[in-house]
């Protein structure tokens, strides 16, 4: 069965553009063009993925962000025109998965789309499962601690094991120090500042050359994004 994606955009061509794009990729899509509408239509509906836009006519996105979060886990991608770190700080505190600045390109959407949709979707029982990066060249065991590495097995500590995870869930969001410490260590037992020398030794780990990372990047001024390589 298609996966659902609901599309929250009051660019009419834009959202139109969108549509036809995911469609003839096998998703099914619901269009909304203001808040009002994507909450109502979020309501009917149970989509697999939320694509919102911010600036809408009468409820802005992050308005209709915060409504879902209160029902719902499901991935929710910002599309935003705006370039202030505030403004998406914003959105990911109030529990949105991912943001992309206008313009974009329609193949990195779709990366992310399947991104966030292979983070919630459920593997077959009793079937051991890697997650795959770079087409293929990194396969991250999200149940043992471990990668494949160009086909050479690499072991991880538990610790690295849990934050490999956790970025790897995230693929193509860029997250901050403060909200990698918060989330992985929640006892809080890192401080933040202390965050890119865990990053920098699972570098090591999974890094084809640890000086020019093709998966996990810095974002400079911001965090670090993993990346789908």
């Amino acid at each position: 069965m298609a996966e659902t994606i609901l599309v929250i955009e009051d660019d009419v061509e834009l959202a139109e553009l969108i549509r036809l794009f995911l469609e003839r990729r096998g998703f099914q899509v619901v269009l909304a063009f203001n808040g009002t509408e994507g909450w109502q239509r979020f309501q009917e509906g149970q989509p697999d993925l939320v694509i919102l836009d911010l600036m809408l006519p009468d409820i802005d996105g992050l308005e209709v962000c915060r409504r879902i979060r209160g029902v719902s886990t499901v991935p929710v991608l910002i599309l935003t025109a705006r370039t202030a770190v505030e403004e998406r700080v914003e959105g990911l505190k109030l529990g949105a998965d991912d943001y992309m600045v206008k313009p974009f390109a329609m193949e990195e959407l779709l990366a992310r789309i399947e991104a966030h949709l292979r983070r919630v979707r459920l593997p077959p029982p009793g079937k051991r499962v890697y997650w795959r990066f770079g087409e293929g060249a990194l396969l991250i065991d999200p149940q043992y601690p471990r990668v494949i590495l160009n086909g050479e097995e690499r072991l991880l500590t538990e610790t690295e094991h849990r934050l490999l995870c956790y970025l790897a869930e995230r693929a193509g969001q860029t997250l901050t120090p403060e909200q990698i410490a918060r989330d992985v260590w929640p006892d809080g037992s890192v401080d933040p500042q202390n965050i890119k020398w865990y990053i920098w030794r699972l570098r090591q780990r999974i890094e084809p050359d640890p000086e020019q990372p093709r998966f996990l990047l810095t974002e400079r001024g911001f965090g670090y994004r993993f990346a789908l390589g």
